[in-house]
């Protein structure tokens, strides 16, 4: 390669870099704080020799962080308790029912991680896939707890990358009665370009990610991203 090669080269990695490091995203995206122990659990699963039972163990750990934090994004009410000393302790309740919806087959993944949090909490499937003569995402399954529409809808997928899938699924809940502003997307990676696809088509409802990547690459691959999620969680090929 020419030294007027190896400096364009540079260049358009320089760029790239900028441009990632100055993404701002809207604020319909609640991205988890960076802390060190977040950025220490990515890196492990991120890594591509990292054995299976470690990518299933360190992306449960990130899973109920999310969901945490998907939590406290639901609205509250306040409610006074009796302490066992007598007194009496000002807090909260959350309002409304929630359930979850998982985007299979990667979707299934984060199940066990809302079960952890949510004792009992009703979860349905959405199965998407693309079409093979449109090359557009189909709705091919879906089954949902029966009074969805009057529940807030978790709906999990460890990935967003073009956001065809979450678009799809989305606009699924929403013809089942669920509104708009009661849908929170919960995944563990993201990249803008998802991110701006989802938020323009639904500006009211909620995005919690744990990080967000510099983008796609020519084949709608998040870089860096981690590779296929379901097939290193659940061992399987492609």
């Amino acid at each position: 390669m020419s030294n007027g090669g190896l400096i364009l080269r540079n260049k358009e990695n320089d760029d790239s870099i900028a441009k990632y490091n100055s993404y701002q995203p809207p604020s319909q995206v609640i991205q988890l704080p960076q802390t060190q122990q977040l950025k220490a659990l990515t890196t492990i699963i991120r890594d591509k020799d990292t054995q299976r039972a470690d990518f299933i163990f360190y992306s449960d750990r990130i899973i109920r962080i999310l969901v945490e934090e998907g939590l406290n994004h639901l609205p509250v009410v306040e409610k006074s308790v009796t302490t066992p000393t007598g007194k009496e302790y000002h807090g909260i309740d959350f309002q409304g029912r929630i359930c979850g919806v998982s985007i299979m087959r990667a979707g299934e993944s984060m199940e066990q991680g809302l079960r952890d949090v949510c004792r009992s909490v009703r979860i349905g499937k959405i199965l998407i896939q693309r079409d093979e003569e449109t090359a557009l995402p189909k709705l091919y399954y879906a089954k949902f707890p029966p009074d969805i529409a009057s529940r807030y809808c978790l709906l999990l997928d460890p990935m967003l990358a073009t956001g065809g899938s979450a678009i799809k699924a989305i606009e699924t809940l929403i013809d089942h009665g669920v509104a708009e502003e009661r849908i929170l997307f919960l995944n563990l990676i993201s990249c803008p370009e998802g991110i701006a696809a989802v938020v323009e088509k639904f500006p009211a409802m909620k995005i919690v990610t744990a990080e967000i990547d510099e983008g796609l690459d020519s084949k709608s691959y998040i870089n860096p991203g981690l590779g296929d999620f379901g097939c290193r969680y659940f061992g399987t090929d492609k």
